[in-house]
């Protein structure tokens, strides 16, 4: 534990309580005091960010959804009408939402970013999902995301996505990381029958079949097996750690950017709050492998960053507790008997 981190602990022992009961949150609390480098950590003023992508496998039928809904959900998002849009806004939180890779043209709509690097990302199934080029390109979208909400004043972030066929790239980037087969880490996503999911399987243990032998190589891996809008939450948490950002991570898609991008930079993991466990097969085998403690555990799986609108209140409730509440020193109150 750093110095500030072994602070921060010492004050939160002794606050006006049992010690450790308050829980989980007292981690939360350390480990923002962490991060900000301070013993009054700040989660306000908050940014959800949302990277939108397209899929080439997703015209192969692993998704229950066509590949359209994607484009229909970022003009939801611009409305104001998705989930993220009503619980960010009852977190108190802004929301940022980023063409990265949508098929098609959303130039105009109000409110959603044009940084598109291609219109979808290529089909897995029959080759690297992208170019190099294209992959340093999305990994940039998300570190200039950071880079735009930390110019704006921004203290915390959750990160969010939306791509139809993504959680088939996610399974697979997954079972890379974790080495586990495809059965495992598969799971409907947005709810396909028992025939599409086994259908998905073969396509998931099939690609991680053909990459094993590169599962070392994180940043090859989401090459080809990864979306566009996953690269640029690969970038974005890249980023975090040199502003001493704190990060919501939210569900399958963003954790399995996670696994990559702490792969690729262990440093990463220090700055990553995890909003909620889903009920996404796999899941729970990424956030082991991360050794990482949900905040939520209420069985969804809608992405969006949905469940980082959710978990802010409570990390801001944990900043508050190593900021305001009082010690037992301060309030006059006797430790023992």
């Amino acid at each position: 534990m750093t110095s500030i981190g072994a602070d921060a602990q010492h004050c939160i022992d002794n606050k006006t309580k049992p010690l450790g009961s308050l829980g989980l949150l007292e981690a939360l609390a350390v480990q923002l005091a962490t991060v900000q480098e301070t013993l009054k950590p700040q989660v306000d003023p908050a940014r959800i960010i949302v990277f939108g992508a397209d899929h080439g496998v997703g015209v192969a039928g692993v998704s229950a959804f066509p590949v359209e809904v994607t484009a229909q959900m970022m003009t939801n998002f611009a409305a104001g009408g998705a989930a993220v849009n009503v619980l960010g806004a009852n977190a108190g939180a802004s929301l940022e939402v980023v063409d990265v890779g949508v098929a098609s043209d959303l130039g105009h709509l109000q409110g959603v970013l044009d940084c598109k690097v291609r219109g979808g990302s290529r089909n897995l199934i029959h080759e690297a999902a992208m170019s190099h080029e294209e992959l340093d390109q999305a990994l940039q979208v998300g570190r200039e995301a950071v880079v735009r909400a930390v110019a704006d004043g921004h203290r915390c972030l959750g990160l969010g996505e939306m791509g139809i066929a993504n959680t088939t790239s996610a399974a697979i980037l997954v079972g890379l990381m974790c080495g586990e087969d495809a059965q495992t880490v598969t799971g409907r996503g947005t709810g396909v029958d028992d025939q599409q999911l086994t259908w998905k399987q073969v396509v998931v243990g099939d690609v991680i079949e053909r990459l094993t032998g590169q599962s070392d190589d994180p940043l090859e891996c989401l090459r080809q097996a990864g979306g566009l809008e996953v690269a640029a939450l690969v970038g974005a948490m890249l980023e975090a750690p040199a502003h001493r950002l704190p990060v919501l991570v939210d569900g399958f898609i963003v954790t399995a950017a996670a696994l990559i991008a702490c792969r690729m930079k262990p440093s990463v993991r220090d700055v990553l709050f995890f909003a909620h466990q889903s009920a996404e097969a796999g899941h729970v085998l990424a956030l082991n492998e991360l050794q990482a403690r949900p905040i939520l555990q209420l069985d969804m799986r809608l992405g969006e960053g949905s469940a980082t609108a959710l978990a802010l209140p409570i990390l801001r409730g944990a900043a508050a507790i190593l900021r305001d509440m009082a010690s037992f020193a301060d309030a006059g109150v006797s430790t023992s008997a």
